[in-house]
Parts: C-alpha cells; structure tokens; sequence
C-alpha cells in the first residue's frame, strides 16, 4: 500500500491559526518561552526585540518610560507587521505602571498607526480586560523580585483607576536574579502571602517565570490566578477568534471576551 504524505508529515511549527508577534526588551527571554509553551497547536510566536536602556536587576523609572517611546518599539511594529503576524503582542509590563491607563490607551493607538491595522495588545489592557471576563473586582498583586517600591504603588494605582479594588501589591521576596527563580518558590511565595478575601492574583512582570505553578497556585487558593504573559496570549487568541483548547495555565483560558 503507498503511503501517503499527508500520513507521514509531522507538525512544523507553522502558525496556520494565528502567528503572534511579540515586542520583548533585548535582554529577556521569558515572554516568547512562557507563549510557546502555552500556545495550542497553530498558533506560532515570533519575537522582535527591543534594545532596553538597562542590564540587570530593577530598571530606573526614565529607562522604563523610554522603552515604550519612539523610536525603536515603533520601528520593530514596523517589521513585525511584514513578517506577517495576525496581532502584535507588547510584553512589558513596567511601562504600563509607569504611563498609566491613559498612557497605555494612547501607546496602543500608536503601536496600532504603525502596524497597519493589525491589533496591538498592552498587558495590563489585557489583564484588565481578563478580570472583567472573570468576574474579579477585588485583586491583589504579585511583582518580580526586581520590582522597586515605586512599581508596586504604580500597579496598584494603576488597576484602582480601572474600578478595581486593590487588595496590595507587593514584590515576591525571593533570592536571586531572574534566570534563577523556580516557578516553585513563586508558587509557595504567593500562596503564603495572599490575604483573606481576595478574588484572584495578578502576577505582573513579562520577565517573571511563573506559568509552570499557575494552575497550582489556583488549586490552592480557590481564585484565578492571570498573568502578564497569560492575559497576553489569552487576549490574542480571543481577538484572533482562535477558540483552540489551552487546559493547565489558568481559568482565563476557559473565558470569552467580556461583551
């Protein structure tokens, strides 16, 4: 009997569903592994990165509100947008903090002039839009180690202008840098300092790697658990209408686009 092609090809990666482009800082490469690792089968990553004014550890303020300007995000758009990809993904969540809700809204339109209609997603836009599909009003929320004091107060102000009730936002004391932390030790982290009452957990931070511990830590605490890089992908799956079974990353997969 003569085979056929069809019968012997075997899956190449190509993303016949959607093909996500994502804006990620030079230096971090959690945003494209945590995104393929979740995306389902015809949804493909590809990631254009972006030279951030920093190296290590907690960024200063100025170096995380350059990142979001013109130049360079913008030309990367530029690039993206002939590859071609179906939606553009920004994977930086500080700047977000930084610039605000209105801040974001206007970053999002300008990502958007230069992408040639193709959609640009912001996190936290994103994550707001994931806690009105949940159902959740009353947060709290997790930041990297990395995170100063000035991002957790701007992170909690900034989903509080969204009519969330914030319930505290505080950076995981963890010990050592980014390419060390085990999502294990975020997972007891996080289930050991979540107060009474809250109605799910926010892990900000793209550069954060946490979605190996996602549906464990909402096992345990009874409360969805999003984050940066989750809401990311979920959003774009969702504006893409790609309606493909993602089992293992959080409840948010499980939800439509709030109406």
């Amino acid at each position: 009997m003569t085979s056929r092609a069809s019968d012997t090809l075997r899956p190449d990666g190509w993303g016949y569903k959607a093909r996500v482009g994502l804006l990620v800082p030079h230096i971090d490469v959690v945003p494209e592994t945590e995104l393929r690792a979740i995306a389902p089968e015809g949804v493909s990553i590809h990631a254009a990165r972006i030279r951030f004014g920093w190296r290590a550890g907690g960024a200063p303020l100025d170096a995380i509100r350059a990142f979001a300007e013109p130049p360079a995000v913008d030309e990367a758009v530029d690039l993206l947008a002939d590859a071609p990809v179906t939606v553009i993904a920004y994977a930086f969540t500080s700047s977000s903090y930084l610039i605000g809700p209105d801040g974001d809204v206007a970053l999002q339109r300008r990502l958007e002039g230069r992408s040639r209609a193709i959609p640009a997603l912001i996190p936290c836009i994103s994550a707001v839009v994931a806690l009105r599909a949940l159902g959740i009003r009353r947060l709290f929320l997790v930041h990297p180690p990395w995170f100063s004091a000035d991002l957790d107060r701007l992170g909690a102000n900034y989903f509080r202008e969204q009519g969330c009730e914030v319930s505290g936002a505080a950076a995981a004391r963890l010990r050592g840098d980014q390419l060390s932390i085990e999502p294990s030790e975020v997972y007891e982290w996080v289930c050991s300092n979540i107060p009474a009452g809250t109605e799910g957990v926010f892990i900000g931070g793209n550069g954060f790697r946490v979605i190996a511990s996602v549906a464990s830590m909402e096992a345990r605490l009874g409360v969805p658990v999003i984050t940066a890089n989750t809401v990311l992908l979920w959003h774009a799956l969702r504006s893409t209408r790609v309606s493909a079974f993602v089992e293992g990353y959080g409840e948010i997969f499980g939800r439509d686009l709030p109406i």
